[in-house]
This record gives C-alpha cells, structure tokens and sequence, in this order.
C-alpha cells in the first residue's frame, strides 16, 4: 500500500494525500470505516470520489444517486477543469481555514466545499444547453447546503468559502481565481434588469461575513470588503472598503487579502 500511495503521489498529490488521511482516519475512528471507504477508499482517483460524494449529498427522490453520480462522472470525464478546480480548492480551503487540518475534511466535512463542486458540475450542464438540469442541481444545492448559486455564473479556482451559510451569488456574476468569501455574502443584482446584472469579483478578493456586493460593478484585484457592507460601486484594486453604503477606508494592506485572511481594517491616525 505504501508503495501505491508513493506512486500515486507522483501523478496526483492531492488525491494521494486525501487516500493516506483517510486511512489515518479509519484507525483513529474505525465507526467511520464505512463513509470513508465509499467516499474515498473505494474509488481511484479523485473525480470519482468528488463524483460520489456530489451524488450522496444531492440525491432526492426526484433523481437518484446513480443518475446524479453519471452526471458528475460524465462531466469529469468531459472537462478536466473541474477536478483542477476542485484541487486548487481544497488546497484553498486547508491554506486558509484555521480550522481546516487536513485535506479530507472538505471533501468531507464542508458544506461550502461541497456546494461548490456541485456548482461546478451544474455550471458545465449549462453550458452544455442542458438548462433543466442545471437548475436541478441549484435547487438540490440550496435545499441542502443553504447556498444559492445560480448555474450561469462563472467561478474561477482556488476558491474558499467560509462556513457558507446563506451565500446567494446571481446569473451574471463572475468570481475571480484565489476568491475567499465568508458567510451571508450576496453577490446580487439591485433591481429588475434581465442582462448583465450582477458583480464582476476580481481575483485575490477577500468578502467579509454578510457583505452585500450589489449590481454590474467590478471590484478590482487584491481588495477587501469588510464584514456587513453593502457595496453599490466600484472598489478599485488593492483598496479596503467598509460601511453601508461602502466606502475606500485604506488600502488592502498585503498583495493577497484572500490568503491572508486578514479582516481587521486600518486604524485611523
């Protein structure tokens, strides 16, 4: 078995290290032998295991586990961007969650992790014109994990999304690589509009807890947006803003808001 991992962590990295966690796991807690063989030991590679794990948390009796694990399979097999992405995510999550210690515990344990990933899959159904599907998987997604991302949305890797409870992220929104947002974050339009409605997140952005970002704006590279702001223009890049409506407080005060995690504005002199 050694020598297997040791060949595998040549080839995938990630998945050869979420195998030894779950080994691990196993002998600390043999009660969970049984989720984490079918969630990870019984599978081969990583999309099969994101496949399963999509499928058991979005299964209904309006469409079966299998059904949904062909999807996420068929989507895997089809874009290799969706398990790239499902990497850098993980990767993500462990770099920047305090409370994160080990790879496994995403795939298995975080909700916002896993509403991602199941994103992503509805985000191929879309743009593969398979529409009622995708909207399928959003509403499976909001019903079980309380996060409402429309299909259409496009979401860059490297992404983290923080205990994840109520995030709504619109049609039109774009999401940049290396994005961390915190709970009850919207990324949402600010009326009727049916064209391009929503925000532009560019990359490296750090979103506080309950931050509303609302309507066809952009907010630059290496920002930050403070905890509960209700941000209705443009927020240049490398800049802090707070307040309601918010306003530039300061510049963002390192080259990587997202990874830094670092929420404490600047202190007025």
């Amino acid at each position: 078995m050694a020598k297997t991992l040791e060949n595998i962590a040549k080839l995938d990295p990630i998945w050869a290290r979420l195998v030894q966690e779950a080994q691990e796991a196993v002998e600390q807690e043999p009660l969970l032998g049984g989720m984490l063989h079918s969630c990870v030991l019984h599978h081969r590679s990583i999309e099969q295991a994101l496949a399963y794990r999509i499928a058991s948390k979005l299964a209904s009796n309006e469409m079966s586990e299998q059904l949904i694990r062909e999807i996420c399979d068929e989507a895997y097999a089809d874009d290799p961007a969706l398990s790239y992405a499902a990497r850098a995510d993980i990767a993500a999550v462990y770099e920047r969650d305090p409370a994160c210690h080990r790879y496994l515990q995403p795939l298995m344990f975080f909700k916002g992790f896993q509403a991602v990933q199941s994103y992503r899959v509805a985000h191929w159904l879309w743009n593969q014109g398979r529409k009622d599907l995708a909207y399928l998987f959003q509403m499976r997604v909001s019903e079980a994990f309380g996060i409402d991302i429309h299909p259409a949305a496009r979401i860059g890797k490297g992404i983290m999304i923080d205990h994840a409870h109520s995030i709504v992220i619109g049609e039109t929104a774009v999401v940049g690589d290396n994005v961390s947002m915190l709970h009850s974050v919207t990324l949402g339009g600010t009326g009727k509009e049916e064209e391009d409605r929503h925000p532009k997140i560019g990359n490296n952005v750090l979103i506080g807890a309950g931050a509303k970002v609302l309507g066809n704006i952009k907010v630059g590279d290496c920002s930050r947006i403070a905890a509960g702001s209700v941000v209705l223009h443009e927020v240049p890049p490398k800049t802090t803003v707070a307040g309601v409506p918010a306003k530039v407080v300061g510049e963002a005060g390192c080259p990587n808001p997202s990874v830094s995690m670092n929420q404490i504005l600047p202190v007025a002199e």
